[in-house]
């Protein structure tokens, strides 16, 4: 015990002494990776990594107007923008664009140097997004305003019409990342909102684990779509077939004008017309009768009440009768009843009646003039137009913040929209990759092992290394020690047994030697008083036979005694192992 808290104590001063130089002299810290401008292959149509704060105000507007339909108080977008670096900087002068406000409408756009117009092989959105406080409620999603030559950034509003909307959106557990496609109906020329199917996977880590996530979005030539996260496959499908509502209408609709005649039948079975009533058949019947065969229990206190006013209840003091009324006395249970079956007027239980058969109603059978289920005729379509290539989407010519967030702090960083996804990887791998490994890595440092950590902070101090080895070694020793002494050395509880058994078996020896030296004693005796009678009368020697009956019948008395006494001593030997007999002779009569 004694070197297992010397070992503890050892533990202790040795934490405590690399915490206090710690202190005192602090490890320097691993340096961060140097963020560099990326340098992008091609010619992306809009990219913005916020390298330049002046962006902000400037290529960036702020909107300044309200939101229709909304409380006055939280009706104008103020929510604060800044650009800055992240709480947690992964890149070392790396900038984002950041909400600042909770509870506040946010609106913020960039326009692009001419409208984007879909003529290559894809459309291609991406950008990375960062909740640096998680998420509570509310979306960090981007719109792809459509193209106007009137466009004013400074009155972007929930109303501003956009091409594409994309982005997580999340509020409670209902967690969304929004693929919308404002299609154009070529018949009504009103633009319609065709929402993609929902992710099969999990979203909900993206919004609490306060990484730096990336967003992708692919549009190709042949209608298909795909839809990335942190450059893996979460969604796809295809825009003609994937997309509520469908992006072509129906080619045939129901007629509105057209009703069900008269004569159609729409019953499945019907009662049967040539069924009859049995005349045996008794509607009247109740569906319960009264137990003919019951009984009232004895003992019944019929002229008890269940319930009798609590005598000893009393009128309160402030009881005024004119307000409150004549007071009664609380009900407590009658204390009569409750050696009794019941109390009060008894009455029979109900069963169910045997007779009972309830109305009488006919049989189904099918109806010879069943014709289904009607529906109206089906009709060409007259809006129906077929629009083969939705990947052409309504030209558009800037991207826009436009939010509603209960949390403060979402980063926004590394826009871009171009028609190749190999320049949008290229982005990727100078930026969100780097981050990634980096978050990962600080993941990592931060949950390693108690053992890593030993083993660091000896790296950094080579003294430790001989304290470890004390504290490993040090328990092995004294483990072997240990178990050489013990197989060495006899228990002190072995040696008590063995003395124990060895004074047993020396007390038993010693008792038989007794018991045979006293029974000589005996008939030494006996003998000597029979010579001694042989010269008295025959009454004498009658006396002396019969008191040595006696004497004989008392001695096998105390025989049996001791017997029994042996017995349970052996008993309380094998249980208690004492060290001496406790069998007692019982002192004999002469």
């Amino acid at each position: 015990m004694n070197s297992w808290m010397f070992l503890v104590l050892m533990l202790t001063v040795c934490c405590h002494i690399v915490k206090s130089e710690g202190e005192a002299e602090p490890v320097e810290t691993e340096k961060k990776v140097q963020y560099f401008p990326p340098e992008i292959s091609g010619s992306p149509h809009f990219l913005e990594t916020f390298d330049d704060p002046g962006v902000l105000n400037n290529k960036w507007i702020l909107s300044d107007t309200k939101k229709d339909d909304t409380e006055e108080a939280i009706a104008k977008y103020e929510g604060k923008w800044n650009i800055e670096e992240p709480k947690s900087n992964p890149l070392q002068g790396d900038l984002g664009l950041v909400l600042k406000s909770r509870a506040k409408l946010h609106a913020i756009a960039a326009k692009f140097s001419k409208p984007f117009e879909f003529t290559g092989q894809q459309l291609v959105v991406q950008y990375e997004v960062k909740f640096q406080e998680g998420m509570e409620c509310g979306g960090a999603y981007i719109k792809l305003l459509s193209h106007s030559k009137d466009m004013n950034l400074k009155k972007l509003n929930d109303k501003t019409p956009y091409t594409i909307m994309f982005g997580p959106d999340k509020c409670g557990m209902d967690h969304k990342l929004h693929f919308i496609l404002r299609h154009t109906n070529k018949k009504s020329g009103q633009a319609e909102e065709k929402h993609a199917k929902k992710p099969s996977g999990s979203l909900d880590g993206y919004f609490t684990d306060k990484k730096t996530h990336l967003f992708t979005l692919v549009i190709a030539d042949d209608n298909s779509f795909e839809i990335y996260v942190d450059q893996e496959l979460v969604n796809s499908g295809n825009l003609l077939e994937d997309m509520s509502p469908p992006v072509n209408p129906p080619k045939e609709i129901e007629d509105k004008n057209d009703k069900k005649p008269e004569d159609w039948d729409e019953r499945e079975k019907i009662p049967d017309p040539d069924a009859t009533k049995p005349d045996d058949w008794d509607e009247t019947q109740p569906e319960t009768i009264v137990d003919p065969d019951a009984a009232k229990p004895s003992g019944w206190l019929d002229d008890e009440p269940e319930l009798i006013p609590d005598p000893e209840a009393e009128k309160p003091s402030d009881w005024d009768e004119d307000m409150d009324g004549e007071w009664e006395a609380p009900q407590i249970s009658n204390p009569k009843c409750e050696g009794a079956p019941g109390c009060g007027k008894w009455t029979p239980p109900t069963i169910k009646n045997p007779k009972y058969k309830g109305k009488w109603s006919a049989p189904k059978i099918d109806n010879p003039n069943y014709k289904g289920k009607w529906k109206p005729r089906m009709i060409p379509n007259p809006d129906y137009y077929e629009d083969l290539t939705p990947y052409k989407v309504t030209p558009f010519s800037a991207v826009a913040l436009e939010l509603w967030t209960m949390t403060e702090d979402i980063l926004f960083d590394n826009f871009i929209i171009t028609d190749s996804k190999a320049t949008a990887d290229s982005l990727a791998e100078q930026t969100w990759a780097l981050k990634k490994k980096e978050e990962e890595k600080k993941i990592n440092s931060s949950g390693k092992s108690v053992i890593d950590a030993v083993m660091d902070a000896a790296q950094e101090r080579p003294w430790l290394w001989a304290v470890i080895a004390l504290v490993v070694i040090l328990p092995v020793v004294l483990i072997v020690a240990y178990c050489c002494m013990s197989s060495d050395k006899p228990s002190q509880v072995d040696d008590i047994a063995a003395r124990k058994k060895f004074d047993d078996e020396k007390t038993e020896a010693e008792e038989e030697k007794e018991e045979e030296k006293a029974g000589e004693e005996e008939k030494a005796e006996a003998s000597e008083e029979s010579k001694a009678g042989g010269d008295a009368g025959t009454g004498v020697r009658r006396r002396t036979k019969k008191s040595d009956l006696e004497v004989e019948e008392e001695n096998k008395e105390g025989d049996d005694e001791e017997e029994e006494e042996e017995e349970e001593a052996s008993e309380s030997q094998s249980n208690s192992s004492p060290r001496k007999s406790p069998r007692k002779r019982k002192p004999r009569k002469d």
